[in-house]
């Protein structure tokens, strides 16, 4: 029985790990979590923030995911897509789901994220 999702793994070309770094504890605020060691070896890096947890892992065809995406859900979305902005990323609002606020973002490898509020009521 499935209880929970543990984590998202999302791809990233060899080498991109000071990028990574940058957007995901930089500009998202994430926090870096330590792979261990033999999975360390492999490059890529994981974050998290609360339960959320991203894993960028190196692919060597890398090609960025422009419609497959995470799902984040935040509060104060509207702040937080001021500070993104203000962080150099992009937002790209979208009013299609219902009784949600919504954005959409990219990391620095062109990684399709969504940001998402439900809205009371």
């Amino acid at each position: 029985m499935i209880v929970a999702v543990d984590h998202v793994q999302l791809a990233a070309p060899p080498g991109a790990e000071g990028e990574l770094r940058a957007f995901y504890v930089g500009v998202l605020g994430m926090t870096e979590v330590p792979k261990p060691p033999t999975l360390a070896a492999r490059g890529g890096c994981w974050f998290r923030a609360g339960a959320v947890q991203l894993h960028l892992g190196v692919e060597d065809n890398f090609r960025g995911a422009g419609k497959a995406h995470p799902g984040l859900r935040v509060v104060g979305i509207e702040a937080y897509a001021e500070l993104l902005a203000a962080r150099g990323a992009t937002v790209t609002w979208d009013a299609e789901l219902p009784g949600h606020r919504r954005f959409y973002s990219c990391d620095p490898v062109g990684n399709r994220l969504e940001f998402l509020e439900p809205v009371p009521g």
